[in-house]
Formats: C-alpha cells, structure tokens, sequence
C-alpha cells in the first residue's frame, strides 16, 4: 500500500471545515498552566464517542454536532508522531528514531482508550505510543498549530505620554522577569527604553542586549561604539538627518532587534554644552506595521503594489563588500498564512533600480511609494524622542522604523543587533510555559 492510498497527504481524509477547538489561553505574567486544563481534556475526550481501527489508519466517531476537518488519522502519521522517551529525546526533544524504517502499512495490534488519552500498540516491534486527547483532536479539527496571537498595540502617538519603558535593574541580577516584561513590551507595542543603564563605558548596554540573545555579527562588526566618522561607508556614521526606514534591508534575514544608547553628546569646539537638546540629533520612531494598515484604508491598489512588487536591496559601501538578498523583496512583506504584514524593509537610500513588470509598471511603485512616504511623515505617525546618557532603546527592526534629526557636535553611539529567531525564542521561554511553547513549534 502506498503512501497516498494511507492518506499522508494533507486533506486527503477532510471534512468540512470548522472553526478551531478550543485552545488554552495561558497568563503571560504567572506562567502557569490554566486551571481549566483537565476539564478540558475531558471535553476533548467527550466529543470522540468511538474509537476504532480501519486499514488507512484510527477512525474517530466525533459526533453528530461537531463538524471536524477528519475523523480518521492516518496509522503511519501517528507512528511517526509518538513522543515517547524511546521515540524523542526529552532534553533534547528531537526525534530518536528513524522515520523511514517505519513500515508503510504499519498497523496497530491494540489500542486501548482512558480519560488521558488513546494508547496503541503496534505490530512492528510491538511499540507502545501514547497520545493525549487534546493533541488527537487538534488534528481532527484543524491541519497544524496555529500561529501565535500576539495583540499588537498599534500606532505611536500615545507613547509620548506612556513611553514603554523597564528600569535596568529589573534585568539584572539574572531576572527573567524582567527579560519577560522587555520581550513582551517590544512585541506588542514594537519597542521599549531601558532606564538606569550605566553609561561611563559601553559594557552596561552590551549586557543589556546579551540578556536577550546573542549579539549579531555583520559586515560592521558585532557590538557596535562609533562617532560620526564615517569609519564605515554609511550614512550611520553621518550626522545629517535620516527620514525613517529600517536596517539591514541588503540580508535575506533582516536584523530582529537594534538597540540604540547614547553614551554622550559633546557640543563642537568653541561652543557651550547643551543640556536641553539643541544641539539636535533627535531620534525617530514610526510603527511600520501601523502606518501599513492606514495605508491599506485609504489606498488599497498602493498596498497590494507595495506587498507584490519585488525590489533590489544592497550594501555596495564599503570596499570589498557587496551584499544583497537571496532574492528580491517587497516593500511589506505579508505571512503566507495570516495574509497580514509581518516585515517591513523599508529603506530608499539602500534600494536598488524599481524593475519592470508584466503586472506593476514603475511609475505605478512610484506612486504607491510616495503615498507610503506621506503616511510615514504624517505627524500622528512620528514619536520624536531625545535620546539621554542612561536611558537605552530596542526596537523591533522588522516593524519599527527609526530615523534622526541632524545634530552638531561629536555624539557617541553604542548598540546592536539582534538576530529575530533568538529574539522570539527569549520571548516565548521567558512568557509562556514550556509544554504549551513546545505544542506550538513541534506540532
């Protein structure tokens, strides 16, 4: 019997389609399974009246009012997705064995049924697996796990009066509290400030950003101190200003995180110190994700143009250094299975020639980025912020755009990068239990 005729290929034993069981909504702050758990196993066991074997695999009587995507779950399938300790390695949670000697009309010798879940025995190897009523019936209901539900906090106008902001010492000495508190902070509303941070040398902020994750290497180095010296070819080391955009368009995987403190601001030769700010070098902030949306309001052909047109990105700078994507990008980039904007790589000084299509004519980019460009520069869509010896800033690079006003002076930069993987890892482990991480990113 063949793989297709077991029904391995996904919707080949669908149903008609339903919304999604019930999932366990977990509290971020006590991380701690919901209260709620067994009684919902017992639902989940209650709406599976029958269980019994047929050929292609376990068939599940699930009732007459319940409409699920399949009643029977394929033998090799659940074969291959036991989690036993012999089967998965449980510090390691990767698979033990080998898929493909896995016999293809595997078939059960016994199963047996309890109010945890189904127990099988097999006929290769007289294998025992086990599997809880809540993982069954997910895969009755739906195709895979579903993705994370983060509550965005859109726009930014109303952080000049509630600045998300942690104190350093709340990261340290060793508190993943506090790492929760500033992970979450910048997923939902896109960045955070970090108060209190030591500044006489810049070791304080690099622990700061090494309480998250590692340091990303690129072609500027990794942990970054610089003036405005252009030491490397890039408007970075300027001190002109800088309309909003985000870094690293020019890598197939754009910088997650970036993180910004100002060690000092000296006023140039000859001048008074400033200490209210005149010297400029104001910086900027505008949720990408937020202006994308008012964008789609009120132009729908600009959006889709901006989603479907792929551009060339590069960093051509620096002798010796020519960097560009795997391939060419869009301006927002949607998830394949949301449909809602999830990257934006936004930055004009660092794109490429706008191509020619058989769908989207240049001038038809260019006016769906000028209207991009004037949402971006409206008022309500800018926080201007000054930034101050102690007082750190994280952003979500794939969301938030940044930008500064042009300043005077010698300024002292320090910072860096965060790699997204690693930043959303910290996020999970630090917000939620580790089971429900675990169903989530294994299946």
């Amino acid at each position: 019997m063949s793989f297709r005729q077991i029904g391995l290929r996904a919707g080949s034993l669908a149903r008609p389609a339903l919304s999604a069981a019930p999932r366990l909504r977990v509290n971020a702050a006590s991380r701690q399974l919901s209260a709620t758990t067994a009684a919902r196993r017992v639902i989940y066991e209650n709406k599976i009246a029958g269980v019994k074997t047929t050929k292609p695999g376990i068939e599940f009587e699930v009732g007459r009012d319940t409409q699920a995507r399949r009643t029977i779950l394929p033998h090799f399938w659940l074969r291959d997705n036991c989690r036993c300790s012999q089967c998965v390695n449980q510090d390691t949670m990767q698979r033990n064995f080998d898929t493909f000697a896995i016999n293809e009309d595997i078939q059960p010798l016994k199963i047996e049924r309890d109010n945890k879940g189904l127990k099988i025995k097999w006929n290769q190897d007289n294998h025992e697996s086990f599997y809880p009523w809540d993982f069954l019936n997910h895969y009755l209901y739906r195709n895979s796990r579903p993705l994370e539900n983060t509550k965005f906090k859109y726009g930014i106008q109303q952080n000049h009066q509630d600045p998300p902001t942690i104190q350093y010492n709340e990261l340290f000495p060793e508190k993943d509290s506090g790492v929760a508190k500033l992970t979450n902070t910048i997923r939902e509303r896109g960045f955070a400030f970090v108060d209190g941070v030591p500044f006489d040398t810049p070791s304080a902020t690099k622990e700061v950003l090494e309480r998250i994750a590692f340091i990303r290497e690129t072609h500027y180095g990794g942990f970054y101190d610089f003036i405005p010296d252009m030491a490397m070819a890039d408007t970075a080391y300027t001190n002109i200003a800088l309309p909003a955009h985000t870094d690293t368009t020019y890598f197939t995987d754009p910088a997650g995180l970036q993180a910004f403190h100002m060690l000092s601001h000296e006023a140039p030769p000859g001048s008074e110190p400033s200490t209210d700010g005149e010297l400029g070098g104001k910086s900027l902030l505008v949720d990408g994700f937020h202006a994308a949306n008012v964008l789609k309001q009120e132009d729908k052909e600009a959006f889709n143009i901006l989603t479907r047109l792929r551009l060339p990105w590069h960093a051509s700078g620096n002798e010796g250094i020519t960097i560009s994507p795997d391939r060419m990008y869009p301006v927002l980039e949607l998830h394949p299975l949301s449909g809602k904007v999830h990257r934006v790589r936004w930055n004009n000084d660092d794109r490429g020639v706008v191509p020619f299509t058989k769908d989207i004519a240049p001038q038809e980019w260019y006016a769906a980025a000028c209207k991009w460009n004037e949402i971006l520069k409206r008022p309500d869509m800018e926080f201007w912020t000054q930034l101050t010896p102690g007082r750190v800033l994280i952003f979500d690079n794939w969301r938030v755009m940044h930008g500064r006003s042009a300043f005077e002076g010698r300024r002292r930069i320090c910072g860096g990068y965060i790699c997204r993987d690693d930043f959303i890892s910290r996020w999970r482990n630090t917000n939620f239990p580790r089971q429900q991480i675990l169903d989530r990113v294994v299946g």
